[in-house]
């Protein structure tokens, strides 16, 4: 299972300013940097050496790369020369303009710059091969050191550059964000608004140009007033259109980025226009209102001052906002806060952030088309309390991120089809079972399940308690996940998942021999038969009794019980320590073991001598165990086949081991609550 334990409990918001450090050595940036200029000697990073590993996973470099440092690229290299500008992002030879238009996004704002590319860095006299960025990643802000090793052919940088030759800070990030994930393979495909949260821990919108509303010119107004970035793009059809270019000049299937929208004075009108830049640093749109366009004539030098209006082959080029409503598709937002872009006031945001885990077998259920595991997914519980101020329901947005899928490439993985449901709450604690789902319509849903990294919708909902189902669209598919949960006013969220609970009966004594049933009888022949007089058999002896017994039922299809099991029965039910049973021992067991058995045939639906791994929380509940998500993970991946079927002798192993470990939590919690009374002088 790649997929790591994490406390599902809410947590707050990562601070930007506690990055954590990401080496292996545990080392920080400037530790690793003093070392180098103590030893007098250039850093080089042992996390991602400078070969092929760290370029490509799934073929070879089309020519022989080398890496080569600043210094021995160009005579007088400069980290940022003039300041960090959208001019200084220019393709290379990798599929990762969705990252590139959002760093040229992130350079329109130099505070949330600063804190992605530390500026405290250069070539100076303190210069030492090694440089650092930070990135926020599922809730927490990450030190990633890097050595400068860049890769080149014929003395040209490969990938990312910059339009000055000796300036390296967009480069180095690249590298940076290639090592984050594994690889610069790794970042061929992908959506701006990805780059775009790892930058600055915002949350994202994705609008339809063709749906979008009415007002949508003033959204994008007030997005980039507020420092959101912006990108966009236009759809593709089919994969042959991947980057075709329109006759208008434009590339289809390609991330554009938004870098400013303003109104000119054109012949008497004010005229609405938008400036979107090509990540490439070249190929522009050619229709009305681009570089050379004769529009451009009847405005005034002084306003095409105000716009930088410059006719370069950049990039970078002005269209009408009504033509770019035509030719473009999508647009997405990250706003740094999640302020409604319609609004015209400011919120002070909640944030409450679940990790989680969708598990095959256990807890990757799939969507609401699959009824019989969807009610197995995780389940978070919302206490909408507060209204918004003036109105009589309350906002929130839902953002569900799947972790990891990126770093996981080399390993086969792909972006999983995701969404979420909410459904509004019974009124009882617990996990809900199957018939609620069965019988209960969603009150809210996201927009769609897509295979993206985070699907995000705004909802509104009267105040209440609601139960939001995060899933992948197929069950059986394993990931891990992050929700965040943003509200205008306090939302309290609890993990419906997390409890763990253990409510067995007190075992019966056994019945004096003068009262034994019919039953019992039967096995104290059969008893006496193999043990002689003492009434004692060992693991074999039992395995052979309890098999003989079983394969008498007619309403079980079970294999036989393994000798493993029966070694565990005797270690759950000897009291004497002789390592054998005893027949009294024995009677008490039994009747477990019948209440077992009716369970198992109740979760048994098709009657195989099988259960469904799904159905193993509701057998385990109906036994008097109520796991948390992570521990039913754990029992699942142990006792389940490839099927996701649990056998009988698997599922009464499990209940042994349960039963045997609440023993010894039992025996603990009694100690420290007699060690707690002594040292409080009771």
């Amino acid at each position: 299972m790649p997929y790591l334990y994490q406390d599902s409990k809410p947590r707050l918001p990562a601070v930007p300013g506690a990055a954590r450090s990401t080496t292996s050595s545990g080392k920080t940036y400037k530790d690793l940097k003093q070392d180098c200029l103590h030893k007098g000697v250039l850093f080089e990073d042992p996390d991602f050496p400078a070969c092929n590993s760290s370029l490509f996973f799934s073929e070879k470099p089309p020519v022989p790369f080398i890496w080569k440092r600043p210094g021995d690229i160009v005579k007088d290299p400069k980290f940022i020369l003039g300041g960090a500008t959208r001019t200084d992002i220019c393709q290379g030879d990798l599929g990762d303009c969705w990252l590139l238009a959002a760093i040229a996004s992130l350079t329109l704002n130099e505070k949330t710059l600063a804190r992605v590319v530390p500026l405290d860095q250069n070539f100076g006299p303190d210069y030492a091969g090694i440089f650092h960025f930070q990135f926020w990643q599922h809730n927490e802000w990450l030190d990633v050191v890097i050595d400068d090793r860049l890769p080149t052919f014929k003395d040209r940088l490969v990938f990312l550059h910059s339009a000055e030759h000796n300036e390296f800070w967009s480069a180095l990030l690249e590298k940076a964000y290639a090592k984050l994930n594994g690889s610069y393979e790794a970042l061929k495909g992908g959506s701006t608004i990805e780059a775009m949260e790892d930058f600055t821990g915002g949350v994202g919108e994705m609008y339809e140009v063709k749906k979008a509303p009415d007002n949508f010119y003033e959204i994008l107004e007030k997005a980039l007033k507020r420092c959101s970035m912006v990108g966009c793009s236009i759809d593709t059809s089919s994969a042959a259109e991947s980057e075709a270019k329109t006759p208008f000049g434009l590339i289809k299937g390609h991330a554009y980025s938004v870098t400013g929208i303003d109104e000119v004075s054109y012949r008497g009108l004010q005229v609405q226009l938008i400036r979107i830049r090509n990540p490439w640093g070249q190929v522009e749109w050619n229709g009305p209102w681009s570089d050379n366009s004769p529009e451009w004539r009847f405005v005034s030098p002084s306003e095409q001052k105000r716009l930088s209006q410059a006719a370069l082959d950049d990039g970078e080029f002005w269209m009408k906002f009504e033509d770019f409503k035509v030719h473009f598709d999508k647009v997405e937002i990250c706003n740094l806060t999640p302020d409604a872009l319609e609004d015209s006031t400011t919120h002070k945001w909640e944030v409450t952030i679940h990790q989680g885990s969708w598990v095959r077998g256990s807890t990757a259920g799939g969507c609401r088309n699959f009824l019989e595991t969807f009610w197995t997914n995780p389940q978070i519980k919302l206490h909408l309390t507060e209204k918004d101020d003036g109105q009589d329901e309350c906002t929130f947005i839902a953002a569900l991120m799947q972790k990891d899928r990126r770093k996981l490439k080399k390993l086969g993985a792909e972006m999983l089809t995701i969404g979420y449901s909410i459904y509004e709450s019974p009124g009882r604690d617990g996990h809900l079972g199957k018939d609620f789902f069965r019988y209960h319509p969603s009150k809210a849903r996201s927009q769609t399940y897509i295979n993206l990294r985070e699907v995000s919708n705004r909802f509104k909902l009267p105040p209440g308690d609601y139960i939001l189902v995060p899933t992948t669209f197929e069950p059986h598919q394993e990931a891990d996940f992050c929700l965040r949960i943003f509200s205008e006013k306090k939302t309290i969220t609890e993990d419906l998942d997390e409890n763990v609970a253990i409510d067995l009966p007190e075992p019966p004594n056994p019945s004096p021999s003068s009262q034994e049933t019919e039953e019992e009888k039967q096995f104290r022949a059969l008893f006496e038969e193999i043990s002689g007089e003492d009434l004692e058999i060992a693991a074999e002896e039992l395995e052979y009794v309890l098999n003989a017994v079983l394969k008498k039922k007619k309403n079980i299809k079970f294999k036989n019980l393994s000798l493993i099991s029966c070694r565990n029965i005797i270690s759950l039910m000897d009291t004497s320590g002789n390592g054998k049973l005893e027949f009294n021992e024995f009677k008490v067991f039994w009747e477990k073991m019948k209440k077992w058995i009716n369970i198992f045939l109740q979760f048994d639906f098709d009657k195989s001598g099988s259960m469904s791994s799904y159905e193993l929380r509701s057998a385990l509940k109906a036994s008097g165990y109520q796991l948390n998500n992570y521990l039913l993970q754990l029992i699942v991946l142990r006792y389940s086949d490839e099927q996701f079927q649990i056998e009988f002798d698997d599922f009464l192993n499990c209940l042994i081991r349960l039963e045997n470990a609440s023993r010894v939590f039992q025996a603990l919690s009694v100690k420290n609550k007699e060690f707690i009374n002594l040292n409080i002088g009771e």
